[in-house]
């Protein structure tokens, strides 16, 4: 039986959800299936005030993210990135950063002030540009979804001991929910990841 959902039932997951930290694989094919799937992810992102939203994020091991700097679906550029690498990293700025599978967390996080993004867009267009302020930030921050990396991961270290009970409650949320069932253990999403890798990598 095919474990391809349809797109319309596809949520955020939140911390520590298996394939938050789990290596995306590169995308091989563009589908309709896959074109519902990038708009309800941005229907997603701008329910919750979102800039940015990876793949991962809504439990799909794909590697791609989408983005609106304005948060607004009447504001701003929609952006998809499909398999973004992300190259030749300049300057250093600290900003503070949070995240949706990780509501209401917030923390400061240093990364490169500018980078260079080569990625592809829905329509096999491919993006090849130095990008840097707030964009850089973004897509720094779902480029490091797509390698199992989150924000906290990218904290200092006493920064990262000031979240930690916040950490440490989420997973016991998650824990609780899956005792009562509401969310598969790892056996059952790991194959339903791997037959979507089968079909879209």
């Amino acid at each position: 039986m095919s474990q391809l959902l349809d797109p319309a039932t596809l949520q955020v997951v939140k911390f520590p959800h298996p394939t938050l930290g789990r290596l995306s694989k590169p995308v091989r094919r563009v589908d309709a299936r896959l074109h519902s799937t990038i708009r309800r992810m941005f229907e997603l992102m701008y329910q919750s005030n979102g800039v940015g939203l990876a793949a991962n994020q809504v439990d799909l091991p794909l590697r791609l993210f989408v983005a609106n700097l304005k948060a607004d679906p009447e504001e701003g550029e929609e952006m998809v990135f499909i398999n973004p690498v992300i190259s030749r990293p300049k300057g250093s700025d600290e900003a503070e950063e949070g995240c949706l599978s990780l509501p209401e967390l917030y923390g400061n996080v240093v990364r490169p002030k500018r980078v260079h993004v080569q990625a592809y867009t829905l329509s096999g267009d491919e993006i090849s540009q130095d990008v840097e302020g707030m964009l850089a930030r973004v897509i720094q921050h779902e480029t490091d979804h797509l390698d199992g990396i989150l924000f906290p991961d990218r904290m200092s270290v006493t920064g990262r001991l000031a979240i930690e009970v916040t950490l440490d409650e989420f997973s016991a949320e998650f824990a609780g929910r899956r005792d009562l069932g509401e969310i598969p253990s790892d056996q059952q999403i790991e194959a339903r990841l791997s037959e979507w890798e089968q079909h879209y990598c």
